[in-house]
């Protein structure tokens, strides 16, 4: 079969390799439907920094149908279609048992401790599969998983009904969690973005504002009201200031971009106007919600992202992507759909 593998930093090959072998107990073997490139991919592409094994079949946001099942599948059958949850967790540490499996003390991700979704096939073990609406689109399907992260990091902010929230950085998170924050909260979405084209098709999206990230564009955008709660999905030190900065007290700032160099903050900003400064990891439950929404965010999702025809394509559009040459939000190659 045809996969796209991960060697080293910079080192990205199609190749054709063995198909999986029959699912072993608890496993299940599936026939990739749609899969997306992410951020990360690219982060590791670039860097190689959570290279565990090589090569690896990348990708770790994708939708598919089911083929073969092993034994003790239960919630599972051959043909079903459904979204793959991204996270390898332990079950057993700390963290796990109370819940937290995305801060789990040996968490891996699909795509880099196992194979992932730019393939034909895949095999996962059971836990990690959700069914969904057959009559959705493959490319919308393989939204499931940033849509998760996304959810998880508006979960975490928890703005208060009716508060302006600032959207810092309009890529595949910022711009998920702009569109959730416009059908789960009822306040104003300020959206920044140095690509003004990019922040005006998620503003035009969710009814946002476009804002420059300073006190005087966003006091002339909310007049009376005050800026309390900002989510960052740029992972960009100096947008993670400058959002502090703008934050009026008592409320928060969510960190859900991964980030380079190290943050000079002054503690006493966050005591002195009771900010909270809050980390966003992956998702812990919030997958199968974020799958229950994909058929009334269809259409919206479909508009935000852009597909290849072909895991061929794979290679040169991390490139293109690694330039900030796309113009939509999310990069899906369509396998077998």
């Amino acid at each position: 079969m045809k996969a796209v593998r991960l060697y080293d930093a910079g080192d990205l090959r199609v190749e054709e390799i063995d198909a999986p072998s029959s699912p072993p107990a608890g496993f299940v073997n599936l026939r990739i439907r749609a899969a997306g490139i992410c951020g990360s991919d690219l982060h590791n592409y670039r860097t190689g920094q959570w290279i565990t094994r090589s090569p690896s079949v990348a990708g770790h946001e994708f939708c598919g149908t089911v083929m073969a099942v092993g034994e003790d599948v239960e919630n599972l059958k051959v043909g079903d279609v459904v979204a793959a949850d991204s996270r390898m967790w332990c079950g057993k540490c700390p963290a796990c048992r109370s819940g937290r499996s995305n801060i789990c003390e040996s968490l891996g991700f699909v795509g880099e401790v196992c194979d992932g979704g730019f393939a034909e096939e895949v095999q996962l073990p059971e836990r990690l599969l959700f069914p969904h609406d057959a009559a959705l689109p493959a490319k919308v399907a393989a939204m499931a998983e940033p849509l998760a992260v996304a959810l998880h990091a508006v979960r975490r902010l928890a703005a208060t009904p009716g508060e302006p929230v600032l959207v810092v950085g309009c890529g595949t998170i910022g711009g998920l969690s702009a569109l959730l924050l416009s059908r789960l909260h009822d306040g104003p979405i300020l959206l920044a973005d140095l690509n003004a084209a990019r922040a005006k098709m998620v503003a035009d999206l969710v009814d946002g504002v476009c804002v420059e990230p300073t006190k005087a564009a966003i006091e002339a955008v909310l007049q009376e009201k005050r800026l309390r709660y900002a989510l960052d999905a740029t992972g960009n030190v100096r947008a993670i200031s400058s959002a502090l900065d703008l934050l009026s007290g008592g409320g928060a700032l969510a960190l859900v971009g991964i980030s380079h160099g190290k943050l000079d903050l002054d503690p006493n900003i966050l005591v002195e106007r009771e900010i909270s400064l809050v980390g966003c990891h992956a998702f812990s439950d919030e997958l199968p919600h974020a799958v229950s929404m994909l058929p009334g965010l269809s259409s919206a999702l479909a508009q935000l992202s852009e597909t290849l025809s072909s895991l061929d394509d794979v290679p040169d559009a991390y490139g293109r992507l690694l330039k900030g040459e796309s113009s939509r939000l999310k990069t899906i190659v369509e396998v077998s759909d």
